[in-house]
C-alpha cells in the first residue's frame, strides 16, 4: 500500500516518517518531490573493478548548473533527509528528466526500514544535459509493510554523502 500525498503529510506530522526540509508545494498525489543537492561525485578511473576500491572526484554544482557528459555515472544526494522506521521508501527520477535522457535512481531505488539520511542518487545522461542544484529531481514514495519489521543496519543506512561501497563489501569478502 503506497501512502497518498495527504497521508505522507499526516505521517510526517506524526513523526512516522522524515522529510527535512519539508515544503508542502512538493507533495504529489502519491509521492513527494525530492531535490538535487549541491555537489556531485564521479569515478576517477575510466575502468572500474568490483573487487577494487573506487576513488571519487567531487565538485560543486555552480550557479550555471553542471553539464553532464554521456557515458559517465554521477553520484549526487537529495537535499532532503528522507526515511522511516515504519514505511519503505522508494526513490525514482522525474519523468521529465527521463524524457531528456537523464536517468536517476536506475539501480538502487528501494530504501530500507530505519534508514534516514540524504539519499545517494545515481545519475546518467545519454546526451549532454545541464542540471542545477536544488532542482526537482524525482519522487519518493512510502509503502506500508506486512509482517514483522527487520530494520536495516547496513553500510549506507546512515550516510548522507554520495559514496560507493568498499571493495570488500562489494564482493562479499
Amino acid at each position: 500500500m503506497i501512502l497518498t500525498g495527504p497521508e505522507i503529510v499526516r505521517q510526517r506530522e506524526l513523526r512516522a516518517l522524515t522529510i527535512e526540509p519539508f515544503n508542502p508545494g512538493q507533495v504529489n498525489p502519491v509521492s513527494y518531490n525530492y531535490r538535487l543537492g549541491p555537489t556531485l561525485k564521479t569515478h576517477r578511473s575510466a575502468v572500474l573493478d568490483t573487487r577494487a576500491d573506487h576513488e571519487l572526484d567531487e565538485f560543486e554544482i555552480g550557479e550555471d548548473g553542471v553539464l553532464l557528459e554521456p557515458g559517465r555515472i554521477y553520484l549526487g544526494t537529495t537535499v532532503e533527509v528522507i526515511g522511516s522506521a515504519q514505511f519503505v521508501t522508494s526513490l525514482i527520477g522525474r519523468s521529465s528528466l527521463g524524457r531528456l535522457g537523464v536517468f536517476m535512481q536506475f539501480s538502487a531505488d528501494l530504501g530500507q526500514l530505519g534508514a534516514c539520511h540524504r539519499w545517494t542518487l545515481e545519475i546518467e545522461a545519454t546526451q549532454p544535459t545541464r542540471l542545477y542544484a536544488g532542482m526537482s529531481a524525482g519522487q519518493v514514495t512510502f509503502s506500508a509493510t506486512v509482517g514483522a519489521p527487520l530494520p536495516y543496519d547496513g553500510y549506507f543506512g546512515r550516510r548522507s554523502e554520495a559514496t560507493v561501497r568498499p571493495a570488500g563489501l562489494l564482493t562479499g569478502h
